[in-house]
């Protein structure tokens, strides 16, 4: 029964994040205002979380986890680099993504303790599952052998990083395929 009950408290906690964050702005948002909005103590939102950027970040981690993480492999590498950036422009254009992740990275550029836990859980596996999808291609020669992974993953989903980030132009699926198309003429074996 208090398990059930953690649950759905520790769900209203959540969804009171991202709600908030999205009427009030980050700059607005507290521990008061989303303990209010969720019906939960301040008390209980300390004792799972130490500020209002690491609730924010678990509640953007629960909404967009996915079972099966890997990146597709059809066989046809630009094709699924394409899918999964053009997935990527739809989450960044999404407002109630969209903001929060803005508001979480310039908390992860002033909190070190924030920046290591968004490495660890989630910034570390997604170059891993990037990385794997790239040393596949490198296997069956779609890439060339001597290409560094790391520095390759960093131009292909680096560009839209920026361009969200800074707000540098529309985000669209064109640029998407764009960014892969010149990434992948770079990065092919020769």
């Amino acid at each position: 029964m208090t398990t059930r009950r953690s649950q759905a408290t520790r769900q209203a906690i959540l969804d009171a994040a991202l709600d908030l964050v999205g009427e009030v702005g980050y700059a607005r948002l507290s521990i008061e205002g989303i303990a209010a909005r969720a019906g939960a103590g301040k008390q209980t939102i300390y004792r799972w979380w130490p500020s209002k950027g690491a609730v924010l970040f678990d509640a953007l981690l629960a909404l967009t986890s996915e079972p099966n993480p890997d990146l597709p492999d059809t066989g046809d590498l630009a094709a699924d680099l394409k899918a999964v950036l053009r997935a990527t422009v739809d989450e960044l254009n999404e407002p109630r993504l969209s903001e929060p992740m803005r508001a979480l990275t310039v908390e992860i550029m002033l909190d070190p303790v924030m920046a290591a836990d968004f490495a660890e859980r989630l910034d570390g596996p997604m170059k891993k599952i990037k990385r794997k999808r790239l040393r596949a291609a490198q296997e069956v020669g779609q890439l060339d052998p001597d290409v560094d992974l790391d520095l390759a993953i960093d131009l292909i989903w680096g560009p839209l990083q920026t361009r969200w980030l800074f707000r540098d132009g529309p985000l669209t699926h064109g640029f998407a395929d764009t960014v892969v198309d010149t990434a992948l003429s770079g990065l092919a074996r020769r």
